[in-house]
């Protein structure tokens, strides 16, 4: 029975695909942020360090150029380019009193604040170092580049990014195909417990399956013990005691008939009649019993083959009515291993049902194809398909005055389901009659 419930149903695939991409994606994104903070840090100190290195190297230069002027040569210094390239740290020589005495080539001193302490500062988002000599007469300040502290940043993050973005359809493809590999035995496990049904209860087997599936397994095959175990309990209570009643309802009704032929009264002869057709019923239920345990006994197929045409003249002489019937066979031989006993059940059972339920004036075609179908029709009301669906329940009878035990539809049910094969009603849409079709496998 379907579970209404939709989030009760879920796809196992689905879950391990989405979990194990997201796991990924989280761990490689919290990787990166990580390695972004310990970048950004390592970033700083090495900018730092290279805009102290430069103050430190300048500042003695400074010194000495400046010394080497005349002592009225005042005048701002911009140092030559010297080949073309970016400068990422510039820097700006004062004196004393602020006044600009030497720059980089390419230093605006409008980004220069006027008075800075020694050290590092920030000021308008822009990294400044500054140092000073000849006891604060020569100030020397460098400052990186806006926004290259930054862009470094990002370009190391986009790197590491990268590889998750170009990977990330990788892994997932990998990770649908391990999963998909993985949970091939648990679809193996499903199609081998739908397999089983009530012929075929053998215990599902341990090969191919991971540890993790095997209690699943083991209570199945429990399960089946169980019910194999309950089957072949139903079915030997059904067989036996089908069985016992044969011989003395046999008895019951031939001691019946001999005092039938000794009695003279009338109405003692009538009550014996009565008991007569009472043991007639009780015999042919018996009878369709042991047909029924037959057909749901198992072992439906036997070691030879023979040809299904054989069956129809030895059934047919044991039939009453049987004038009524006409068989249609293929002109090549038949050949199955089907049990020529139980295709000898489920004719006799067709034919019995189409006699019984037709027109007593109509004949009834059985035909047999040469792919082993077996087909049988006859006249009367048109039968709805829940009906034949109600009717192929055990003990089931429809509208009819004629005699039966109502298991003829069960037991061509259960002779179809051991043979692998179909018993349908095809003549659904016509007006009238009903045709019975059952299909299954020759070998």
């Amino acid at each position: 029975m379907a579970d209404s419930d939709p989030m009760a149903v879920f796809s196992l695939r689905r879950r391990l695909v989405v979990g194990l991409g997201l796991t990924v994606f989280l761990f490689w994104l919290v990787a990166v942020v990580g390695s972004g903070l310990i970048i950004r840090h390592e970033i700083d100190e090495v900018f730092d360090s290279a805009m102290q290195e430069v103050v430190q190297r300048v500042l003695p230069l400074a010194y000495s150029d400046i010394l080497a002027r005349e002592a009225d040569d005042t005048i701002e210094q911009r140092l030559p380019e010297v080949g073309r390239h970016d400068e990422y740290i510039t820097y700006v020589v004062r004196d004393g009193s602020g006044r600009v005495l030497l720059l980089s080539h390419d230093a605006s001193p409008k980004l220069f604040p006027p008075a800075l302490a020694t050290g590092f500062a920030n000021w308008n988002g822009n990294r400044y170092y500054t140092e000073s000599a000849v006891s604060g007469s020569i100030i020397v300040t460098a400052m990186e580049k806006p926004g290259h502290r930054a862009s470094t940043v990002r370009q190391s993050l986009s790197m590491l990014a990268l590889p998750l973005l170009v990977l990330l359809p990788g892994v997932i493809l990998a990770t649908i195909w391990l999963v998909s590999r993985s949970v091939r035995p648990v679809q193996a496990l499903g199609r081998a417990i739908s397999a089983r049904g009530e012929g075929h209860l053998a215990p599902v087997s341990s090969s191919g399956l991971p540890v993790e599936i095997q209690p699943v397994r083991q209570a199945v095959n429990v399960l089946l013990d169980r019910l194999k175990r309950a089957l072949d309990t139903e079915r030997s209570l059904t067989a036996n005691a089908a069985h016992e009643l044969r011989t003395p309802v046999a008895g019951a009704l031939a001691q019946t008939q001999r005092l039938m032929a000794d009695l003279a009264d009338p109405s003692t002869r009538q009550r014996a009649a009565d008991i007569e057709a009472a043991l007639l019923r009780l015999s042919r239920l018996t009878e369709k019993l042991l047909q029924l345990a037959r057909a749901e006994g198992g072992n439906l197929r036997g070691e030879s083959e023979h040809d299904l045409r054989e069956v129809f003249p030895l059934v047919l002489a044991d039939l009453r009515g049987s004038d009524r019937v006409k068989p249609a066979l293929p002109a090549d031989p038949v050949i199955s291993n089907v049990d020529i006993d139980v295709f000898a059940i489920a004719l006799r059972n067709m034919i019995e049902n189409a006699l019984k339920h037709g027109p007593a004036d109509e004949p009834v075609p059985v035909t047999l194809a040469q792919d082993g179908a077996l087909s049988v029709a006859n006249g009367g009301p048109a039968l709805a398909p829940e009906d034949f669906q109600r009717l192929s329940a055990r003990f089931a009878r429809g509208a009819t005055a004629s005699e039966g035990a109502g298991l003829g539809l069960a037991i061509l049910v259960a002779i179809a389901k051991g043979l692998g094969g179909t018993l349908e009603l095809v003549s659904s849409g016509k007006s009238e009659g009903v045709e019975l079709r059952l299909a299954f496998p020759l070998r």
